[in-house]
């Protein structure tokens, strides 16, 4: 019997056991996500623009990620269209140029080449594949000005008008980053606005209470004197058929790549290092069949944050994030290897992280930690985490907290109290060197955490204490 057979043979079986007792999952070993692909020409196909489907098998049932393949498209050479090697001369217009061309010729990959290419913000149309290649930087302005106009952007999980992201594709269907060049953000101005002065505490406080109060998004314009709105570094916006390949990425203003209400989203052997402060690695918020692999993240904050929108605004938009796989990825430093939260008031469902490795010296907090508040709403199930290896963490295995507000707590009121259903987290084969606790789950009373397990989870010492709960229904430890 071929390898591919046994594999749905197990998936059917494993599927009758899951609707029976989920719990089931941990009793079969073996490997649960695989690919198959198959092919279709686009309907721009002219160009010979490919599209590749994936069907991943996970734990709670295989989906299908649609992938661009560019490999046959015409290129477009950016010094066709003027661009200028260097620091000095922005390459903004040519490259704006070359991704006009790619796109009236139906599909095309734009060609950034070997050398330092200055430029401004870079906004996506669809069927355009951006290649960056070997020995090729584009480094990106520190200059607010160049990410003007303000665009549809968000900020910490709400709706508004901001700098643009340095990359920017909003409602476009096959787009590609790719190649093995890098991606680099200058810092000099950002550096300055990690700090969060008053004034922008202040205007964080103004979106808060317009979202909070369904003011139309279009007046919601957050590019002022003091607010200092950090744009993402990638941000797919409303996106289909996304892929982003085999680059790196240096430095951020804000998180790193940033899915947004998209949707068949591949980010594969990508390297991101960013130190600065809400450096995330991935942020998949409010996004569909989302697959990363063979990744490594160098992060200042999460390595990859699943997150589902924010209060009024996410329950007006009323999408979750659901069905996303990260798998073979490493991790050399980040808060948490996998944070689900806080922004998630759109829901939370299927999310599977399998087969990452944590170095040995990693910074790191928790390996999985859900984080939410009485404000948030939404909901959280069937996370799955299974073949994790960790050195020393600073926390724990798993946390999971339901009263997490760090400013907003005192900044802002709270308008509508919703709590959040946590249930179903299961992990599996996981092994740590020190930890403070294996387990801290702080549910609310009015409605504990549900059916949460961890099996074969092993640490070699443990300096606090070993499980630290509170409202919480169903754990089991085995």
């Amino acid at each position: 019997m071929n390898r591919l057979l046994k594999l749905i043979i197990f998936q059917y079986h494993f599927q009758f056991i899951f609707m029976k007792n989920i719990s089931a999952f941990f009793l079969v070993s073996i490997l649960l996500i695989n690919t198959s692909c198959k092919k279709e020409v686009s309907s721009s196909g002219v160009h010979n623009l490919v599209i590749d489907t994936q069907t991943v098998l996970a734990p709670f049932g295989n989906f299908e990620v649609k992938t661009p393949d560019f490999s046959n498209t015409p290129q477009f050479l950016i010094t066709d269209f003027g661009a200028v090697k260097g620091d000095k001369v922005k390459n903004t217009q040519a490259i704006a140029s070359a991704i006009d061309s790619a796109n009236a010729s139906g599909a095309g990959t734009v060609v950034i080449p070997k050398g330092e290419w200055l430029t401004g913000a870079i906004h996506f149309k669809s069927n355009v594949n951006l290649h960056v290649k070997e020995g090729a930087t584009l480094l990106f302005s520190e200059d607010p000005h160049d990410y003007l106009p303000a665009v549809l952007s968000t900020w910490e999980g709400m709706e508004c008008y901001n700098y643009s992201p340095l990359i920017y594709a909003y409602a476009c269907k096959n787009v590609a980053i790719t190649g093995t060049g890098i991606l680099k953000a200058k810092m000099d101005t950002w550096k300055v606005w990690f700090a969060r002065p008053s004034g922008h505490m202040q205007n964080l406080k103004r979106l808060y209470e317009m979202a909070s109060n369904d003011i139309p998004v279009e007046e919601r314009q957050m590019v002022n004197d003091s607010a200092n709105f950090r744009p993402q570094f990638i941000q797919f916006n409303r996106c289909n058929n996304v892929l982003l390949e085999n680059v790196s990425i240096e430095n951020s203003p804000f998180w790193v790549i940033h899915p947004y209400l998209s949707s068949d989203v591949t980010i594969r052997n990508v390297h991101v290092f960013a130190h600065g402060h809400n450096n995330d690695g991935v942020d998949p918020e409010m996004s569909q069949r989302v697959l990363i692999e063979d990744c490594v993240f160098d992060q200042g904050d999460d390595a990859i944050a699943v997150k589902a929108g924010r209060n009024q605004d996410a329950w007006r938009l009323n999408t979750p994030v659901k069905d996303v796989v990260i798998r073979n990825c490493l991790v050399k430093n980040g808060h948490q290897l996998l944070a689900i939260g806080s922004e998630l008031s759109g829901g939370v469902e299927n999310v599977y992280m399998e087969n990452c490795e944590v170095e040995p010296n990693a910074k790191l907090n928790h390996l999985l930690f859900i984080k939410t508040n009485e404000r948030r709403g939404g909901y959280v199930k069937n996370i799955f985490m299974e073949n994790i290896k960790a050195g020393r963490i600073d926390k724990g295995v798993l946390g999971i907290e339901t009263d997490v507000l760090y400013q907003w707590r005192d900044l802002v009121p709270t308008y509508e109290r919703r709590l959040t259903p946590i249930e179903a987290v299961f992990m599996n084969k996981v092994t740590a060197t020190h930890v403070d606790f294996v387990s801290r789950i702080l549910g609310d009373a009015e409605m504990p955490i549900k059916n949460i397990e961890l099996k074969n989870i092993k640490v070699d010492s443990i300096r606090d204490q070993e499980l630290i709960h509170k409202n919480v229904s169903g754990f089991t430890r085995s």
